[in-house]
């Protein structure tokens, strides 16, 4: 017979502090007084990296967590306050409209001991570009890959491409080492932090690269814990069990920053919250139901319930305020307005019944809304939404599901609405999220919103090619402006990291991109 044991979630809680706790027993020196001086940073996370547990950056998403944890790095970085810096290469420049020149960095070396040069940058890439790779086809837009010396690669693009430099900040352009032999358990890089150990789901270990290019990290060793349990990853910050711990409870955000153990530090990121709408499908096929949608929702009530007033700020385009390319003091917002919601509903053939009921070809209005909790804020910012779809007498519910689950429904066109949320910019460049949601033939305009129009296919693709940058932000403003009025999403709400922090770590910074989070900075006083 099986023994099967709940725990409940306070217990959960004290087995995962104790967990760590015994982490930090464990001895790495030879003596105690080593131990005594190593400076260890302990961590919680939400979570690490979950393709079956493989640590290779150029699978899927993987590329994030690795990135995070200081392991990988790439030619070109954004910092603190997304500027696009050089990091691998040293810089570029455009040899014509289709060929770009980027040089490398001299004198560094992988974890293993191998060179990092031209040979180990065209080997990473092409790991890439193989049309094996699921996300191959980001990187479409690249003819040909060559070096001209051990220092010097050249990009040929198929066409005019602007983003092309940026794009090669994306995580999943890791350079790793051509030596490594198994990076799917192993990872080997060029960053401050080398790999130790992992446990998938769990935790993972790193040391200081002794050889680092850069500065030389001021932190020895590195363990983070994943949890997806915000009060487990809050009572161990409380507990002064981590140094630092990411998401912490938005409802606890007073309490922990009138604190004098904790810091709290808190940033807009480039995350938008928003729904996907089944263009494919009736009535929302019909613009004016789009709009009715996003004039039912009162988005302040959304971020002062689901985000208690401090996670995030009510969205207007896709684009948040602090990114370059927002069109936000240009486009019309959709305010709150149910008078108005109401009236574009009739207008669509969705009238209210004498109960206050809408009612669609004779039978009640009704919409389901699809949700994953990865991210913490989904469920509750779905739970108001539904309320507010209520109250004006649409019949909602919500289906917390699985995202493979929830991409088999959208990709199918079985569902009414997503609830997601994307780092919309991480790139820094607005193709990243334009070309793939926009544009007609884009991954996600094709499947999941059945969306088109020509207009705007013809901009994106005039931005996509354009390199002068004032002639590009014309030329956003306008697509943004344009999928406004088509209400081809229901943007919610932008959303702010909060991090809580003992006070002893020192130069720890929120990357609005969220690519970065273990840096050479970092230090413990």
């Amino acid at each position: 017979m099986t023994l099967r044991i709940k725990l409940s979630p306070a217990c959960t809680a004290v087995f995962f502090i104790a967990v760590i706790i015994c982490t930090g027993c464990v001895q790495t020196g030879s003596s105690e007084e080593k131990v005594s001086e190593e400076k260890v940073l302990r961590a919680a996370l939400v979570t690490g990296p979950d393709t079956g547990g493989s640590l290779d950056p150029s699978i899927s998403w993987e590329g994030w967590p690795m990135r995070r944890a200081g392991i990988y790095e790439t030619l070109f970085s954004y910092d603190e306050n997304m500027n696009l810096q050089p990091e691998l290469a040293t810089g570029y420049k455009q040899l014509n409209d289709t060929g770009w020149e980027i040089q490398l960095r001299r004198n560094v070396s992988f974890h293993d001991g191998t060179k990092m040069d031209a040979d180990a940058v065209i080997y990473s890439i092409n790991r890439v570009l193989d049309p094996s790779n699921s996300r191959s086809s980001e990187y479409s837009f690249i003819k040909n890959i060559y070096k001209t010396d051990d220092y010097t690669i050249v990009v040929e693009t198929n066409e005019s491409y602007a983003p092309a430099i940026p794009m090669f900040t994306d995580t999943i352009m890791s350079i790793v080492s051509p030596e490594a032999s198994d990076l799917d358990k192993e990872p080997v890089g060029t960053g401050p932090f080398m790999f130790v150990s992992f446990e998938p789901g769990a935790s993972i270990e790193l040391v200081k690269n002794p050889d680092y290019w850069g500065e030389e990290p001021k932190i020895d060793r590195v363990i983070i814990q994943y949890s997806k349990d915000a009060t487990a990853r809050t009572l161990l910050l409380k507990s002064g069990d981590v140094d630092i711990t990411r998401e912490v409870l938005q409802s606890e955000y007073a309490s922990l920053e009138a604190d004098p153990d904790i810091n709290i530090v808190s940033r807009e990121t480039l995350r938008t919250y928003f729904m996907y709408v089944n263009e494919g499908k009736a009535p929302f096929d019909d613009v004016k139901v789009r709009q009715a949608l996003n004039y039912a929702l009162d988005r302040q009530e959304i971020v002062d319930t689901a985000l208690e007033g401090v996670a995030g700020s009510p969205a207007i385009g896709i684009f948040p305020d602090i990114m370059p390319w927002s069109a936000n003091d240009r486009i019309e917002a959709y305010e709150y307005n149910p008078e108005k919601a109401l009236e574009l509903f009739s207008e669509a053939g969705i009238t209210q019944g004498n109960d206050g009921r809408l009612y669609y070809n004779r039978e009640p209005f009704t919409i389901e809304i699809q949700t994953y909790t990865k991210q913490a804020a989904h469920q509750p910012m779905a739970e108001v939404i539904a309320a507010q779809l209520e109250k004006i007498g649409i019949t909602t519910t919500i289906k917390i599901a699985e995202t493979n689950s929830i991409i088999a429904d959208a990709t199918a066109g079985n569902y009414d609405l997503a609830l997601y949320s994307w780092g919309v910019s991480p790139v820094g460049d607005p193709d990243y999220f334009v070309s793939s949601h926009f544009l007609s033939t884009g991954t996600y305009a094709s499947t999941w919103l059945r969306y088109s129009n020509p207009q705007v296919d013809e901009w994106i693709l005039e931005a996509r090619a354009e390199t002068d940058e004032e002639k590009r932000a014309e030329l956003y403003d306008m697509i943004q402006e344009q999928v406004q009025n088509d209400a081809v999403l229901v943007c919610v709400a932008y959303k702010k990291e909060i991090d809580g922090l003992s006070p002893d770590l020192k130069g720890f910074e929120i990357y609005p991109n969220e690519y970065t989070f273990i840096t050479n900075e970092m230090e413990i006083s």
